[in-house]
């Protein structure tokens, strides 16, 4: 085998745990890690006789599925490159790795407490076949895991005395599998758009994508990065009464909320077309501050619910309506004060909103309310 090249088909033991219960930790001890490797593979080999012809490796850390599927998919990554420093022969050829006095053997194998809640916890499983297997070892896979792949008696009674929690279901899927499901559930959740670009990002991030949010906000990925169309360009285009449009303005920025969230989940960077974007904020520039006008006042958009969905920063212009120099967008709770401190630092004046209490527009879009036009 070791004169072959040896090509990672990677896979998951996915763990549905009971309503509101936790694994006890979220990661295993090097030996509580081989002693689970031990079981998977009397598991796998039921399914893939052939397996006992590659290397299969397990890392024991208990993930969420956006902490998984992330570009380069790097906790498989590290997963393999620990696997093949391991010499043949190791523990009949299936190697595991632990946390050893807390940590596992690298960051990427590292569970991020903030995702440590959901319900479906994934272990990580890789198996490194020699180049001659693969392609047949990989079809059996996409075809036993997703219709026989349920974890044996042994294996799910030991998961559930180690991790303290009874278990709904536990059971192996490839990578493919995890996509698939994960597509379902997004799209379930009105998300479809979103996992074209996630998609992309992960599968074929070398070419772009574009798509449609589903208000209609232009979205693409591209150089490894989501970009989002303007949400006042968006709010421009739109027809209707004043309220029907502030309202939809307020549901296409929750909505890129939505988004913004699940991206950096799956650590993937959300810009914004013709604009900037930092930790949690959108902005984009419309105009230069006229130094013969009075200096620009920062006016609060806000939505029931939403809190303030935009910032404009706007001067008194001299035919009395407001001249509008950008638009700012907090897309998390804890923007809306960074966001403002940048552009209160840009102009020059104080880190002041004036808060309105509802979306300003006019006929051309988002506008500025009488607070600057004095």
């Amino acid at each position: 085998m070791d004169a072959q090249p040896l090509i990672a088909l990677p896979a998951v033991l996915a763990l549905e745990c009971s309503p509101d219960q936790s694994p006890d930790a979220v990661t295993l001890s090097r030996d509580d890690a081989e002693a689970l490797a031990a079981l998977v593979a009397q598991d796998l080999h039921a399914l893939l006789p052939r397996i006992g012809e590659a290397r299969l490796a397990l890392a024991g850390a208990l993930f969420d599925p956006v902490e998984l599927l992330r570009p380069g998919f790097p906790a498989w990554t590290t997963l393999d490159e620990l696997a093949r420093r391991v010499p043949r022969g190791h523990l009949e050829n299936v190697v595991a790795f632990g946390s050893h006095e807390g940590h596992m053997p690298a960051q990427t194998l590292e569970p991020e407490p903030e995702h440590a809640g959901g319900a479906l916890r994934l272990l990580p499983l890789s198996v490194l076949a020699p180049e001659a297997l693969a392609e047949d070892l990989a079809q059996q896979m996409e075809v036993q895991l997703v219709g026989r792949g349920e974890a044996g008696a042994r294996t799910a009674d030991w998961l559930m005395r180690t991790l303290g929690v009874q278990l709904e279901h536990a059971r192996y899927l490839s990578r493919n599998d995890l996509l698939a499901l994960t597509c379902v559930q997004y799209e379930h959740v009105n998300l479809a758009p979103l996992w074209s670009l996630l998609e992309a990002a992960l599968l074929t991030p070398y070419q772009p994508e574009t798509t449609l949010s589903a208000r209609g906000l232009p979205l693409r990925y591209a150089d490894g990065a989501v970009h989002a169309g303007s949400p006042a360009a968006w709010l421009s285009a739109q027809p209707g009464e004043s309220a029907e449009r502030a309202h939809a303005f307020a549901g296409v920025v929750f909505e890129l909320r939505q988004y913004a969230a699940l991206l950096a989940a799956h650590r993937l960077p959300l810009r914004l077309d013709q604009g900037e974007a930092a930790d949690g904020w959108l902005l984009e520039t419309l105009a230069a501050p006229d130094p013969d006008l009075a200096p620009p006042t920062l006016v609060a958009h806000e939505a029931a619910g939403l809190g303030t969905v935009a910032v404009t920063a706007a001067q008194p212009g001299a035919d009395g309506r407001p001249r509008l120099l950008a638009h700012g967008y907090p897309l998390a709770p804890q923007a809306l004060g960074p966001l403002v401190a940048v552009l209160a630092a840009r102009y020059g004046i104080e880190p002041a909103l004036h808060a309105q209490g509802r979306v300003v527009i006019d006929a051309a879009g988002l506008a500025a309310s009488a607070a600057v036009r004095h």
